[in-house]
């Protein structure tokens, strides 16, 4: 395929998609494609994330492995 029919089917995919743990793995990255692997973060960045991280975490902002398994199973069956 080339680049265009790829950006048309990518799209006409996403019209469908209505799993929103899909739809934040999809945005996530886009948002973070950018970023060249060797590049560093500062130690207040990486710390700052960290406790953003812990914060969704006691917030109950998080899938179980097995919540995981089961929406990776559902995505194959679409």
């Amino acid at each position: 395929m080339d680049l265009q029919a790829d950006l048309k089917w990518i799209h006409e995919e996403l019209d469908n998609v209505k799993d929103p743990t899909l739809l934040e793995a999809i945005k996530n990255i886009l948002k973070y494609r950018k970023k060249v692997s060797s590049e560093r973060i500062s130690i207040e960045q990486y710390n700052k994330e960290i406790d953003e991280s812990i914060a969704e975490i006691e917030r109950g902002e998080f899938y179980t492995h097995e919540e995981v398994k089961e929406h990776i199973k559902q995505w194959g069956k679409q």
